[in-house]
C-alpha cells in the first residue's frame, strides 16, 4: 500500500508517529553509546555498544521510511541531523542525561518495556511500518532481557547499588509514561488500523507489567499517564542540548557527510 492510499489527515498522523519512534531510538542510541569504553565491566562495554548500535539502526530505518513516504523532500540524514534541538520529538524520559550506571539501567528498563508495549500496538494498517516493526521487535526483545537482568541484579544487590537504582527509577518515573503518550490524531491512526489499540490501553498494560516485575523486588513505582502534549520538552534540557551538539558535530562541520 502506498501512503497516497491514506487520506491527508492520516498521512500527517502517521508521519508524526514514525518521527517520534525514530527520535526515541536515535536519542537513546546516541546517549547509551557514550558508555563505550567506560562501562562497569568489559562484557557491558560490548553489550551496551551493541544495544546502542541496534537502536541507531532502528532509527535509521524509521527515518528512511519517513523520507521515502512521508516527508517533503528531505533525506534520512537531513531529518536525523539538520533539525534544531527544539524540533526533536523524543519522549521526555530520554531528555535526561546519561547519568551513572544505575540511572542508565533504570532508564533502559523503563524505556525498553514501554517501547515493547508501543511496538505491540502497531497494527497492519500500513504494511511498510508493520513489516519494519516486526523486524524491530525481534531485536528489541533482547534489549528487554538485558534491562530486566540488570534491574533484578541491582535491586537484589542491596546497599548503595539498590539505593541508586531505586532513586533513579523514582526520579525518572514522572517522565517514563511519555513513551506511551497518545500520538497526534490517534483516532485517525486507530481508524486506519495503523494502531491496533489506544495508547491508554498500552499504558495500562505496561504499568501492570512494571508493577509485576518491581513488586517482588520490593519496589513500588508510581506511574501516571501523561498527555500527548507532554511527550517532548518545549525547551530541551541542557543534557539533550549537549548530546545534540555531539551527534550533529560532524554533520555541521561537513554538511556532505552521511551515515
Amino acid at each position: 500500500m502506498t501512503v497516497t492510499a491514506l487520506d491527508l489527515r492520516t498521512q500527517a498522523a502517521l508521519g508524526d508517529l514514525v518521527l517520534t519512534m525514530a527520535d526515541d531510538e536515535f536519542v537513546i542510541g546516541f546517549s547509551d553509546s557514550e558508555w563505550t569504553g567506560i562501562a562497569p565491566i568489559l562484557e557491558e562495554d560490548v553489550a551496551m555498544s551493541s544495544i546502542a548500535q541496534d537502536e541507531l539502526g532502528h532509527a535509521r530505518a524509521l527515518y528512511e521510511l519517513l523520507a521515502s513516504h512521508l516527508d517533503d523532500g528531505r533525506d534520512a540524514d537531513a531529518i536525523a541531523y539538520d533539525r534544531e534541538p527544539e524540533e526533536y520529538r523524543h519522549a521526555r524520559l530520554l531528555d535526561h542525561g546519561r547519568g551513572d550506571w544505575a540511572t542508565t539501567i533504570a532508564r533502559r528498563f523503563l524505556y525498553d518495556t514501554a517501547d515493547a508495549a508501543r511496538l505491540a500496538s502497531i497494527g497492519e494498517g500500513w504494511p511498510p511500518l508493520a513489516e519494519l516493526v516486526a523486524k524491530i521487535r525481534r531485536e528489541e526483545r533482547y534489549h528487554v532481557m538485558h534491562a530486566l537482568a540488570w534491574a533484578d541484579r541491582l535491586a537484589r544487590a542491596g546497599g548503595e547499588a539498590r539505593e541508586r537504582f531505586v532513586a533513579a527509577l523514582e526520579a525518572l518515573a514522572p517522565d517514563a509514561p511519555s513513551v506511551l503518550a497518545a500520538p497526534d490524531d490517534e483516532a485517525a491512526l486507530l481508524e486506519a488500523g495503523i494502531l491496533s489499540r489506544p495508547m491508554a490501553e498500552a499504558f495500562a498494560g505496561w504499568r501492570t507489567e512494571v508493577a509485576g516485575i518491581l513488586g517482588p523486588l520490593g519496589i513500588n513505582l508510581a506511574l501516571e499517564p501523561t498527555a500527548g502534549a507532554a511527550r517532548s520538552r518545549p525547551a530541551p534540557s541542557d543534557e539533550f542540548r549537549w548530546l545534540w551538539g555531539e551527534f550533529t558535530s560532524v554533520r555541521r562541520s561537513d554538511p556532505g557527510a552521511t551515515w
